[in-house]
């Protein structure tokens, strides 16, 4: 009698992708260094060539910065450093009939970029890499539960997105912005506020009740992609550049 013959077993595998978690992380802590770490002079060259890499690596989180709320918050930033940046300089030039500070103008726009180029690679990092594998890291290198608190805090960000967004619509729908703005806006930052100490409060809740203990946390690795090495080694070559260049 004849046996049937047992079909193989398939192991499909995910094919390994060009950037991994390790390389973003590698291309955040980078733009970091060439937006902190140089002078004034040296900045705003730095911040502009390390903007240009984040444009073309993270195309989807550029969109999402782009929105109008983003562009206004930009520009309060550069008005706020103008007008209210080094105090002791001396005006040089006229614009418009106002006398400004050229060191001014050159830290505004070195403030503004600075603040472009981390709020993208943030977003980029949170976006394209697994939370869990950070704080896995985090775990190995012995800050033991800073990991789960940082996992929290990622976690708690699309809901407070959308909460916020649900309140600002709630609120505008009723015209609580037109009649008493200011008393619109308190119950806008309470309402964030609040939900984001309720989602808290019941993921740690979460933990507490599958008895969650940092020290017997597991530890996930980091993915490594394709170009993820030579990520790391020409992160590291172009911030030493930035620094001591």
């Amino acid at each position: 009698m004849l046996k049937q013959a047992q079909p193989a077993a398939i192991q499909l595998s995910t094919p390994k992708p060009w950037i991994g978690s390790l390389g973003h992380l590698s291309i955040f802590l980078w733009a970091l260094v060439m937006v902190l770490v140089p002078s004034l002079a040296k900045g705003i060259i730095s911040a502009l060539f390390a903007l240009g890499i984040l444009l073309l690596i993270y195309p989807a989180a550029v969109k999402r910065l782009a929105r109008p709320r983003w562009l206004v918050i930009f520009g309060i930033l550069f008005l706020v450093n103008l007008f209210f940046g080094v105090s002791d300089q001396v005006p040089d030039l006229s614009i418009l009939g106002f006398s400004f500070s050229s060191l001014n103008i050159l830290s505004s726009i070195q403030m503004t970029l600075r603040a472009a180029v981390i709020l993208l690679a943030a977003d980029g990092l949170s976006s394209s890499v697994n939370i869990v594998e950070v704080a896995g890291l985090l775990e190995r290198s012995g800050m033991r539960g800073l990991g789960f608190s940082i996992g929290v805090a990622t976690n708690l960000l699309p809901d407070l997105r959308q909460s916020g967004m649900n309140a600002w619509h709630s609120l505008r729908m009723r015209g609580g912005f037109h009649a008493e703005c200011w008393r619109g806006m308190q119950l806008l930052v309470v309402t964030v506020f609040s939900n984001a100490l309720r989602h808290a409060e019941q993921i740690i809740l979460a933990a507490e009740v599958r008895a969650f203990q940092p020290e017997l946390s597991r530890n996930v690795p980091l993915r490594i992609g394709a170009m993820d090495w030579w990520l790391v080694a020409g992160s590291f070559i172009l911030g030493i550049v930035s620094i001591f260049g």
